[in-house]
């Protein structure tokens, strides 16, 4: 049995986790969503011990309330935690996620779609958010790695962008270069970020992530398929079925593998169920 003193989830024990993700150059993002699922597992242990009652008890909620990606996700942060807490022996077996040929309809986000939440932001007054889902959607970005786009990468035409430890660079689309330099004149700004908050800091995801769900309703776009990410994998799309080039697809993206670039590139089932329709094979 594991030590009664080490098996108290307590705010310190996690400060000390996230501290120690710190130092080992852990992303910010990533270190906002440990505290986000540790602080949730938190609340569901209400002040009892981690056991592994206890915890497969919070993984059988998280089941019945997430999609499978999400609860492992999930259970990645926790089970980082518990190794580092010396508790090894109480991590929990990932879910096991059949394989998707297609991605749900109510979630894939269309080109049309993208285009008239642009539109509805640029009406409503909103130049910055327009301006922020076309950088993303354009270039493939993470909404993390949004701080990267800098004065300095507007007028050097490419981005530098560090994250999970490695660096890449991320090519401006000239077309977006002009734009960002009229809003950049327009804002009086001559360094740093582009996109920041009225006190200067860089936006974050969940300032995204609100003005988009504000948005996705005055725009008429369903509210499942608006989101951050969501930009990133109609970036991928479009790509694919211009270039058909995974290897170099999962280089823009900052894959390691093309495995998980694939899943980018998934569309609904619709557009396969008219590519059989297609073929002929019925007699009538």
């Amino acid at each position: 049995m594991p030590n009664s003193k080490n098996t108290a989830l307590t705010p310190r024990r996690v400060r000390g986790y996230l501290g120690w993700l710190a130092e080992r150059e852990r992303s910010r993002s990533t270190l906002k969503k440990y505290r986000r699922d540790l602080d949730s597992l938190q609340t569901f242990l209400a002040g009892r011990p981690l056991t592994k009652t206890a915890l497969l008890a919070w993984k059988a909620q998280l089941g019945e309330r997430y999609a499978p990606a999400t609860v492992n996700s999930m259970l990645a942060a926790v089970n980082g935690y518990l190794v580092y807490a010396g508790l090894s022996q109480l991590r929990l077996r990932p879910l096991r996620i059949q394989r998707q040929m297609f991605c749900c309809r109510d979630r894939e986000l269309t080109r049309a779609e993208y285009l008239r939440l642009v539109q509805t932001a640029r009406r409503r007054g909103d130049i910055r958010l327009a301006l922020v889902l076309q950088t993303i959607c354009s270039t493939g970005i993470r909404v993390s790695e949004l701080q990267f786009i800098t004065v300095q990468a507007v007028e050097r035409g490419y981005a530098q962008v560090n994250n999970k430890g490695k660096r890449r660079t991320v090519f401006l689309p000239r077309q977006l270069c002009q734009t960002l330099r009229r809003y950049l004149t327009g804002q009086k700004k001559a360094a740093g970020p582009v996109f920041t908050t009225r006190t200067g800091h860089p936006l974050d995801r969940s300032n995204i992530w609100r003005a988009m769900k504000e948005l996705c309703r005055a725009a008429g776009v369903g509210a499942r398929k608006v989101f951050p990410h969501n930009l990133r994998h109609l970036f991928a799309r479009t790509y694919y079925a211009a270039q058909h080039d995974l290897v170099r697809l999962a280089d823009l993206l900052g894959h390691a593998s093309t495995a998980t670039t694939r899943i980018y590139t998934m569309e609904s089932g619709l557009i396969h169920a008219r590519q059989i329709e297609q073929l002929g094979l019925l007699v009538t």
